[in-house]
């Protein structure tokens, strides 16, 4: 191999490598809470979030769980998905929703630090419990094996999820035909105390 040759394979592979660090998905320090209190409880010891993180991302989570919070046709659909006792009606959820359409209960949210360092911006997202146990975000991106701890999550998890509101409600039929709430998650993480 001549010396041009090895310069050039040494840039190729530079390059490569990269590429590569570029397409790998930013991590951020998260945590899961049960409720707004547990998260404001952990600041007052030092956590990793302050009480203003804690009530901007919890009120930033509630917005998601009525906006984007999976709706179903009858409480036996949506207690088959989330199980017994894990479910409530749009209206009791939102202002205005129906009676007659049913919403998994917020059990818990995730919230993470989206810029990094004790001052920087948090995100939150709506947890809810699975068939299984386990716990899932609006956009069952990731299903959770708690809904509290902390751990490293990537930014995805935090994205916006689609609007359910107003849209037609999941029956059994179409709730199966997805695999069921929580099943289609691209991952299953565990959250460390």
């Amino acid at each position: 191999m001549t010396k041009r040759s090895k310069r050039v394979a040494i840039a190729i592979i530079g390059a490569t490598a990269f590429t590569l660090a570029g397409c790998r998905e930013e991590q951020v320090d998260a945590a899961a809470f049960p409720d707004l209190q547990s998260c404001t409880n952990e600041a007052t010891r030092g956590g990793m979030f302050t009480a203003q993180d804690c009530e901007e991302s919890f009120s930033q989570a509630e917005t998601l769980h009525v906006d984007s919070a999976p709706r179903y046709d009858s409480l036996e659909v949506c207690e088959e998905q989330h199980g017994a006792d894990a479910c409530g009606s749009e209206a009791g959820a939102t202002q205005g929703g129906s009676g007659s359409i049913f919403m998994p209960l917020l059990a818990g949210y995730l919230i993470g630090n989206m810029l990094g360092g004790r001052t920087g911006m948090s995100a939150g997202q709506p947890l809810y419990k699975t068939s299984d146990g386990r716990f899932t975000n609006a956009a069952r991106s990731n299903t959770y094996s708690s809904n509290k701890g902390a751990a490293k999550l990537s930014t995805s998890q935090f994205a916006r999820p689609a609007s359910t509101a107003g849209k037609t409600p999941m029956t059994r039929a179409t709730a199966s035909s997805r695999g069921g709430f929580g099943k289609s998650g691209a991952g299953r993480t565990g959250f460390g105390g």
